[in-house]
């Protein structure tokens, strides 16, 4: 089965808009643990929108208590990013090309143009350990560089097949994905996936052969507020009628 990787930034964004501390970013990632999830993800910019440098340290003392979760780290490799991923040594260390003022991650690394300034970067985090991932397109032909380059893993972006698939139009797309799944895994690498994949896309698309991980935030956390709502509202009831 492919695992799940829970990216927990939705639940600092929402924590960020007040000073309560609340939602706790480190109680999510142990619920989510708890309920079977093999993996934590955290992508933290450097404006600090949602996950904070500081939650990442707390994260990653959280998962001291569970050594059989994977720690995904990931983000543009600025060199606070690295002194952190340095100093904490996560599982896996996802390389994802967004400019510090993206909305969020729209692309994957152009290896033509990248590949020097990404190379030494892999070799270091290899040598300490850490399984490196390349964010890529799922139109890219670039896995053997990407190999070549140490990458273990590649994450494949995968926006275009979910709107492809809100169009109720994505065979052709995820024909095209399943490709370059069994191109990168020709080449030599483990195969994620991320972004934009929810309950009703998920199932077609980690029906490719080999998909090993995705990393899945925005929708997850929506749906959590979904299918929790009704929950919370009534225990908020209960404790009104207690009190009466």
């Amino acid at each position: 089965m492919t695992n799940l990787s829970v990216n927990l930034n939705k639940i600092a964004l929402l924590r960020n808009a007040r000073n309560a501390g609340i939602p706790s970013v480190v109680d999510a990632a142990r619920v989510c643990i708890e309920a079977g999830a093999q993996g934590i993800t955290v992508h933290p910019r450097p404006d600090g929108r949602h996950i904070r440098y500081s939650d990442v340290y707390e994260i990653a003392d959280l998962l001291k208590n569970y050594p059989g979760i994977d720690f995904n780290i990931e983000g543009n490799p600025f060199p606070d990013f690295l002194e952190m991923v340095r100093m904490l040594k996560p599982h896996q260390c996802t390389l994802v090309p967004d400019a510090p003022e993206a909305f969020t991650s729209d692309h994957g690394w152009n290896l033509e143009e990248d590949a020097e300034g990404l190379r030494p970067i892999i070799e270091e985090l290899r040598q300490r350990g850490i399984r490196v991932a390349l964010f890529m397109d799922g139109d890219s032909a670039q896995w053997p560089q990407a190999r070549a380059l140490g990458a273990d893993r590649v994450e494949l972006y995968t926006e275009p097949y979910a709107r492809a698939f809100e169009r109720d139009d994505f065979q052709r797309t995820l024909t095209r994905f399943a490709s370059a799944a069994g191109a990168a895994q020709a080449a030599g690498l483990g195969v994620n996936a991320g972004h934009d994949l929810n309950l009703n896309n998920l199932g077609p698309f980690c029906r490719i052969a080999g998909i090993l991980e995705v990393s899945i935030g925005h929708a997850l956390i929506s749906d959590a507020f979904q299918i929790g709502l009704r929950n919370a509202v009534g225990a908020y009831l209960r404790v009104l009628a207690a009190s009466s």
